[in-house]
């Protein structure tokens, strides 16, 4: 079984996170080709969400990339759960005209989120979920990032 280990020292963030193939493939197999080696990514708490830990895949990250096509919404969500990771895809000029695809990893801390953006509701993918053990010392480090601000966040493949 592949899971996602998500840290970020400052915050003390150290998580794993189940990923979940049979209900999100596609995704499941884009996270996996992006992670192939253990990638930083930028993060900052969303503010239209609500208790996310939004983290955007830098576009160059993806220059040249066979993982740079559009995602099936795949066991998706308007409203995820503590715990939830969720991939979220927005088409090429969808938001303010960035001609790029925008690919976020969302990590969801507490209850009440949603996935409103400012071009209205777009339903993301739950493609792992955080070990329920994990889950208070998650939303704990998430709400230091909240406080702190923008931060990296790193994430790597292991296998359990």
């Amino acid at each position: 079984m592949t899971s996602i280990r998500i840290t970020e020292p400052r915050s003390k963030l150290s998580v794993t996170a189940l990923l979940l193939p049979e209900r999100a493939p596609e995704n499941a197999t884009f996270l996996m080709a992006y992670l192939a080696a253990p990638r930083v990514v930028p993060g900052i708490h969303a503010m239209w969400t609500g208790p996310e830990i939004s983290c955007p895949v830098p576009s160059a990250d993806l220059d040249g990339q066979s993982y740079d096509r559009p995602l099936p919404a795949e066991n998706a969500t308007l409203t995820p759960q503590p715990g939830d990771i969720v991939l979220s895809y927005v088409p090429p000029r969808m938001w303010g005209g960035n001609p790029n695809a925008i690919f976020d990893i969302g990590l969801y801390y507490g209850p009440g989120a949603r996935l409103l953006f400012p071009v209205g509701w777009l339903a993301g993918s739950v493609v792992a979920q955080v070990r329920a053990e994990e889950r208070d010392q998650f939303a704990a480090a998430c709400g230091v990032i909240r406080r702190n601000g923008a931060c990296d966040i790193t994430f790597s493949l292991v296998e359990a």
